[in-house]
């Protein structure tokens, strides 16, 4: 089990201690289930009133939090607890999956394919022809990597993803289970004769540096040219990226959001869980699109849109506030 002391946490975090403990951390926990030997986090003054009930001892809070730790107790104040939070649950983190060989002997690797030093691929998968995985990747048992894909180094990928041919995934990136690089656009057009007539998508994906994909999400590929998701960006699970869409860098889209085809996000968008954009729309730098919301337009550089469809913030808090008081109105 791992024990940490209070000043070997805050040497980890960098922040000031106030208050004193004996107590050893062995774990880290929410203030309402947290034991004594759990440190625990308050990075809102709301939550304050949750600190006396709690039986932590330690609690890592942001400079504003204005309550004393109590006897046998204690803060460590920084700038920001949740990023702290990460380092401290870095600490406590249990080990990975473990490979007893760098390269299982069911996993099936064509000949032509480039394996980096250092990297590991679990059993049942399958690597072919012309691959090119750089060091120290993993890739977890199940996992179907198809002909001319490059994988960057320190790249995870989890069990049961599949990357389809030539698309490129850059490194440092998380790929969780399950989740579909390069699946065809949704492309279909009317014919008479035909019913639907499927449009060939013989584009790929382009993923940079430190992306990280959720569990069951899908990047299709372009139906030419290429899917481009940009450094940084955050993907939740269960999330529709459409044929064609470009992501600037450290964008972020929540669970069950999609984009359709052909979307532009700027640089730093945050898109919120089950909100759905338009095709060939564009959204600018920084903006941000409120859960459920419908974007039907372009979006201008950092406005926050609601509602569905979407209009700005404000605008859309005045019509809700419009439409409660004439319900309530109606009731009298």
């Amino acid at each position: 089990m791992k024990s940490y002391s209070i000043q070997e946490i805050n040497e980890v975090i960098n922040g000031v201690i106030y208050g004193t403990t004996s107590q050893c951390i062995t774990a880290t926990e929410q203030l309402e289930k947290a034991t004594s030997s759990e440190i625990s986090f308050i990075g809102n003054k709301k939550y304050e009133k949750l600190w006396e009930a709690s039986k932590a001892s330690v609690a890592v809070v942001n400079e504003d939090i204005s309550i004393e730790p109590g006897a046998n107790r204690a803060f460590i104040k920084v700038k920001n607890a949740d990023l702290a939070m990460s380092q401290i649950l870095a600490l406590f983190a249990p080990p990975s999956p473990v490979f007893h060989n760098e390269i299982h002997r069911t996993a099936v690797i064509d000949e032509t394919a480039i394996i980096g030093e250092g990297s590991k691929i679990g059993a049942g998968c399958y690597i072919g022809p012309n691959v090119q995985i750089a060091a120290n990747v993993t890739i977890y048992p199940n996992v179907t990597i198809l002909d001319e894909c490059t994988i960057g180094k320190n790249t995870v990928i989890w069990s049961g993803s599949v990357i389809r041919e030539r698309c490129h995934i850059g490194s440092d990136c998380i790929i969780h289970p399950n989740a579909t690089i390069g699946a065809d656009g949704f492309g279909f057009r009317p014919c008479k004769e035909k019913g639907l007539v499927k449009i060939p998508q013989i584009g790929n994906v382009i993923i940079g540096n430190g992306v990280e994909i959720g569990a069951n999400s899908c990047v299709d590929r372009g139906k030419f040219s290429s899917t481009i998701l940009g450094d940084g960006c955050k993907i939740d699970n269960l999330v529709q990226i459409g044929h064609n869409s470009k992501l600037g860098k450290f964008c972020i889209m929540a669970g069950n959001s999609g984009l359709a085809g052909s979307v532009t996000l700027g640089n730093g968008v945050i898109i919120g869980g089950s909100a759905s954009i338009k095709d060939h729309t564009t959204i600018g730098d920084g903006a941000v699109v409120g859960a459920g919301s419908g974007v039907t337009g372009d979006i201008p550089a950092g406005k926050t849109m609601l509602g569905y469809p979407a209009v700005e913030a404000r605008d859309a808090l005045k019509q809700w506030a419009i439409l409660k008081r004439m319900v309530s109105d109606s009731k009298k």
